[in-house]
């Protein structure tokens, strides 16, 4: 697959602060690529770099062959963009507003079955201003749509969605990636990445930390996760040794390890032979969570 977006050394300064420092990534034709890091990493502004709606200070950009900065009108015609908050005229009706978007565009798609995709069929004839947050979104996504995109960047597209129209939308997302659209995107649910991302970046304070796909991202981590709440009138020093790192905090007991059998046997054979039970008993394999957790140190604050 060749590379539709090409970032390479990408710098963005303002003052003494560093947005980003020196990102290099690639996106193939066809793949979600998912950008992710804790607020305030220069993901938004990487993105916006992407979108040519804000300078680079140096470095190289290029997506479907052009430069965001110089691309104009030809480039912003084969992208479709879905910001955190984009903002649109209350008094349109939905329908009203997808159809003006889609006018504005070349290659477009058919404004009512776009409605239909975001789960928005009910709502066509309503005035934006009556839609509810999550409605919103899903408008959001419509207008990102509408024009038939080669490249689509999602910005916390699923921000404020239920869980069912969050399904749903990964399963639009799935649909348009098979169908050959490039994804970048971008989301604080970690879920939403590892589900969804062919390959993902994480990035803090606008340094790349790790890139990969997410099974390979958590391959790193530990084989396992042993959870339980500590006995009644058990403490910490009386537990069996184990392979893993064990952690208590109070009465939760974790128990990280790359033997996850082995740990959870000792465990349970030393629960027998005590004649207790082990509250809350779990084995979770690690997540994408973990490993962003881990590689963030948790790091956050505001964007």
């Amino acid at each position: 697959m060749d590379d539709v977006i090409v970032v390479d050394g990408l710098r963005k300064d303002y003052g003494s602060v560093q947005a980003v420092a020196g990102l290099t990534f690639t996106v193939r034709r066809g793949e979600v690529f998912a950008l992710l890091g804790p607020n305030g990493a220069g993901k938004t502004t990487t993105v916006e770099i992407l979108e040519g709606h804000r300078d680079r200070s140096s470095g190289s950009v290029s997506v479907l062959g052009f430069d965001p900065a110089t691309g104009g009108r030809e480039y912003r015609e084969r992208i479709g963009i879905v910001l955190q908050d984009a903002g649109f005229d209350e008094e349109f009706t939905v329908r009203e507003l997808v159809a003006l978007y889609a006018s504005l565009y070349p290659s477009r798609r058919d404004p009512d079955e776009v409605i239909d995709l975001v789960g928005l069929a009910d709502k066509s004839g309503a005035r934006t201003k009556t839609l509810s947050g999550g409605q919103r979104r899903r408008l959001d996504l419509a207008l990102g749509l509408v024009g038939d995109p080669e490249v689509l960047f999602l910005d916390e597209p699923t921000t404020g969605f239920d869980p069912t129209a969050r399904r749903r939308a990964w399963d639009l997302i799935r649909s348009l990636r098979d169908a050959g659209t490039t994804i970048l995107l971008t989301t604080h649910y970690m879920e939403e990445a590892e589900s969804l991302a062919d390959r993902a970046a994480l990035i803090v304070a606008g340094r790349l930390v790790v890139m990969g796909t997410p099974a390979s991202l958590i391959a790193g981590e530990t084989a396992g996760v042993i959870a339980f709440t500590l006995p009644p009138g058990v403490v910490a020093d009386e537990l069996p040794a184990f392979a893993g790192f064990t952690r208590v905090d109070g009465l939760a007991a974790v128990v990280e390890t790359a033997e996850p059998t082995a740990d959870l046997l000792a465990l349970t054979t030393w629960a027998v032979a005590r004649s207790v039970e082990l509250p809350d008993l779990t084995l979770s394999r690690p997540t994408l969570e973990d490993v962003y957790l881990r590689l963030t140190g948790g790091v956050g604050g505001d964007s």
